[in-house]
């Protein structure tokens, strides 16, 4: 799996289904940034629309991610891969994550695509948010041998509370096609017996970064960031009114990342066609 991808925008559908102990669905439309960690300083190297830690019509702020302090990305994404021994995966770093819009964001999943020197797909790290201000990171190395269909299954054991209507005992089945003309996660929740609870899905076809594709966004999508921040809380009431159990809400781990591993994709793809 080589070949690095050039920065885009990726014109999304965002799709959640609870299975459990009832259905309920909902989907809608966004567009997400895909950065180069590195180009984002540089101005000459990326957008004019697109500012780096300062107010814009659309803006990516280093505290609203990894150490959320406004320190660099790059140190810290690198830290957590040496953690996990996987250092060569660290020579660039890409950034799929919703922008700043009139300066405000909020990013339920943001998703960092690390590659070595050769181009080779090295590892993914997972970062989730809750509302309630919290953060916690899922890293999961790429083995060599990965799908040449493009697609991975990986899989890592829940630790962080994310919905007050799930419980934090778990794990996570992630199958995702990295970025490329098409991008796309899917991830499965399921619970402390194993039983599929959530499935939510991302995906989206690529445009080129440019000042033109991020007007025409902003144009489609002014409310985005109202939008996302609004659907949760609509849905989480639904399933309110609807009786689904609330869970209390857990400290995250001490530890900002926890790793995950290459996950099963014959078992992914079974899963799957039983949805």
């Amino acid at each position: 799996m080589t070949g690095m991808p050039e920065a885009g925008l990726y014109w999304c559908r965002v799709t959640h289904q609870r299975l459990l102990p009832f259905r309920h669905a909902f989907s809608y439309r966004v567009f997400s940034l895909l950065v180069d960690l590195d180009a984002l300083p540089d101005a000459a190297r990326r957008p004019r629309l697109l500012r780096h830690n300062r107010f814009g019509l659309l803006s990516i702020h280093d505290r609203d991610h990894g150490p959320r302090d406004g320190t660099p990305l790059r140190p810290w994404v690198e830290a957590a891969l040496r953690q996990q021994g996987l250092d060569d995966a660290g020579h660039r770093i890409l950034l799929f994550c919703f922008p700043r819009l009139f300066g405000y964001v909020f990013n339920p999943l943001s998703v960092y695509y690390c590659y070595d020197a050769g181009g080779r797909l090295g590892a993914v790290l997972y970062e989730v948010k809750n509302t309630f201000g919290d953060q916690h990171g899922y890293l999961v190395a790429v083995p060599r041998q990965a799908n040449r269909s493009g697609m991975l299954a990986q899989h890592a054991a829940k630790r962080f509370h994310v919905s007050p209507f799930l419980p934090l005992q778990g794990a996570y089945d992630f199958r995702i096609l990295p970025p490329g003309e098409t991008i796309g996660i899917v991830i499965r929740q399921t619970g402390p017996g194993g039983a599929l609870q959530m499935v939510a899905s991302q995906t989206g076809r690529r445009a080129p970064l440019t000042d033109h594709s991020l007007l025409k966004a902003v144009i489609r999508h002014p409310l985005m960031t109202v939008k996302v921040i609004a659907a949760i809380h609509w849905q989480a009431l639904q399933l309110w009114r609807k009786g689904a159990a609330f869970f209390r809400w857990s400290a995250p781990p001490d530890q900002p990342v926890s790793a995950g591993r290459p996950g099963n994709a014959t078992a992914s793809r079974n899963r799957e066609q039983t949805i």
